[in-house]
């Protein structure tokens, strides 16, 4: 009877292994670096959700440090995943601005380039009570009076502070009059707006979607290279302002990583990119998907160093 046992207890445990899915990831520890409701943590809180579902991972937790641009959430998160392939640090072009301006000892370069995974571009939006009606009311109000426009978005030499930057470069209006207020994350900024205190939000569709589906905000324009389905505004070009504003994202694992394990956590990415949780997300957002792994990923980020700091110091920022 024994060895009848034995062969039984084996049979019902292989058939519990085949039941039980082989997740690549255990428990994966998101970093956000800004605030909730930003677009790092929005992009982290999809992308774990298409983990999930594409059973790479078998749950996710979200953690939020903002601040800089993004670069203290990366020294954060590059001193404490050392080696750990359950890590994921939310980044983008923003980032790679704000370690351009800051010159932080830590950088993208402390940790492994993981996946590029969308671009999404700017939209300019006012409340539904402004006075601003079409993108020519308010920069003919910015024009004439160019420190009475106060403009809201992420921090310091963002890709919104840039783009803003240059936008008032294209109209001869000088950077030293541009009224940018910075913030961490798109929360903040987003209720200063609704208040009235700022008169112009700039920032990603998908951090907005929501107060300008539900009316709360009016866009103006968008600073893609053409029309974005799903969006209801003139590209700026169309108007005859040649900006464009656009920031794209992705994630870097954790520094140490065995190829193995990169392997293992870009696969787990890439899966999830094609789930349709993720795929409802880029259509809902307005979100260019552009994905890019591994080193290529990892050279495109060294190049939007050169392409940044090139903007930094042509609109006077840097």
């Amino acid at each position: 009877m024994q060895p009848l046992f034995r062969r039984l207890t084996c049979a019902i445990a292989l058939t519990i292994a085949a039941a039980t899915p082989a997740f690549a990831l255990d428990t994966v520890k998101f970093m956000a670096p800004g605030s909730v409701g930003g677009g790092y943590d929005q992009t982290a809180r999809d992308l774990g959700k298409a983990l999930v579902e594409a059973k790479a991972a078998k749950s996710v937790t979200f953690e939020n440090k903002g601040g800089a641009g993004g670069t203290l959430g990366l020294a954060q998160f590059a001193n404490s995943t050392k080696g750990d392939p359950n890590a994921l640090l939310v980044v983008g072009a923003i980032m790679v601005a704000g370690i351009e301006q800051n010159k932080p000892q830590i950088t993208l370069k402390d940790v492994t380039p993981i996946a590029r995974l969308f671009t999404e571009y700017n939209v300019i939006a006012v409340r539904k009570e402004s006075e601003f009606k079409t993108l020519e009311d308010l920069l003919k109000a910015f024009k004439d009076k160019p420190s009475s426009i106060t403009w809201g978005g992420g921090s310091k030499g963002s890709v919104d502070h840039i783009g803003i930057a240059d936008l008032a470069g294209k109209m001869d209006i000088p950077v030293n009059k541009v009224n940018y207020v910075a913030f961490a994350g798109g929360g903040e900024v987003v209720a200063q707006v609704l208040g009235g205190q700022i008169k112009v939000i700039t920032g990603g569709y998908a951090e907005l979607g929501q107060y300008i589906k539900n009316g709360q905000f009016r866009v103006l324009a968008i600073g893609a290279p053409e029309r974005v389905e799903g969006i209801d505004a003139p590209t700026l070009k169309e108007k005859g302002y040649d900006v464009i504003i656009g920031n794209w994202r992705g994630v870097y694992g954790a520094a140490n990583l065995t190829p193995e394990q990169r392997k293992e956590v870009t696969d787990a990415v890439v899966a999830a990119a094609k789930t349709k949780v993720w795929q409802d997300n880029v259509k809902t957002n307005a979100w260019s998907p552009s994905i890019l792994t591994g080193d290529e990923f990892g050279k495109f980020v060294d190049e939007e160093h050169v392409r940044l700091h090139g903007m930094l110091v042509k609109v006077g920022l840097l």
